[in-house]
């Protein structure tokens, strides 16, 4: 005899009563919090680096800012569908509503292809059309708030995203250190104005370009994988392992797992004794 299990989430209709939070609500919670945090860092974090920008000229910089305000532009998407994962299944939406976030992380990449379009178009003109730079100290110092402010979004991100098991955060929290490397790479670009190479700032504006396109790759894939359903074979022989090693489980046919969203979803066909 064959019995098809399914895992189910918990029932909430009584959740006040009995206490019990649907394991969903609170990593929705923890993303919703990751998010708001790394948004507030990176709007400072932008925000600085614009004033600089407007009164040094620099288009390293600039490209740097772009980025850093896309990235955190990134986080209205991933805060629409951590909110949606809060939401209960409907009788038409019977499996929630965690295909939001798949949704939200291509978003994400296409926010990421922007900037480095943008990017990429603004260094390419420098290169043309060379300009002064002016103020280098004040770029190298925002430089380096760019690089601190993205290495802790990227730190927080990344973190909240292994918990939760979520593939846009963590895809976020990647593109977010990469970002600081690339507000790193400004600095160099002042100091080679600075050594008198005014074309190294639009160079590290192209340099940077492509980094993001690198992280577009990077993160397309690793979305567009849990978009195909696609899950861990490892994950997927750890469950079956956990079923063959219950007693009255004589056979372990069939293992499908699923993310949706943040949570992975299993079907399983066990066979047992038919007494």
């Amino acid at each position: 005899m064959s019995d098809h299990l399914h895992d189910h989430g918990h029932d909430q209709s009584h959740g006040h009563t009995h206490g019990i939070v649907d394991p969903s609500i609170t990593t929705s919670d923890r993303g919703l919090w990751a998010i708001k945090w790394s948004f507030v860092g990176l709007a400072a974090t932008a925000a600085l680096q614009l004033v600089v920008v407007f009164i040094s000229g620099s288009v390293g910089l600039l490209a740097d800012t772009i980025h850093n305000l896309g990235d955190a532009a990134t986080a209205i998407p991933l805060g629409i569908a951590f909110w949606f994962a809060r939401k209960k299944p409907s009788a038409r939406f019977t499996f929630g509503y965690g295909r939001v976030e798949d949704l939200a992380g291509i978003a994400i990449v296409f926010a990421i292809l922007a900037s480095a379009i943008i990017a990429g178009y603004e260094s390419i003109q420098r290169l043309l059309h060379p300009q002064e730079i002016s103020y280098l100290w004040a770029v190298i110092g925002a430089s380096i708030v760019g690089f601190l402010g993205n290495e802790v979004v990227a730190i927080l991100r990344i973190r909240v995203g292994r918990e939760i098991s979520s593939a846009a955060l963590i895809a976020d929290g990647y593109h977010a250190r990469v970002d600081g490397w690339t507000s790193l790479a400004v600095l160099f670009g002042a100091v080679g104005v600075w050594l008198g190479y005014p074309l190294a700032d639009p160079i590290i504006g192209l340099l940077i370009t492509a980094a993001i396109f690198g992280i577009v790759i990077q993160s397309g894939k690793s979305i567009v994988f849990r978009m195909l359903d696609g899950a861990d074979p490892q994950v997927i022989e750890e469950i079956r392992h956990t079923a063959e090693r219950i007693p009255q489980v004589k056979e372990v046919t069939e293992v499908r797992a699923r993310w949706l969203g943040h949570r992975l979803h299993v079907e399983i066909n066990i066979a047992v004794d038919p007494n």
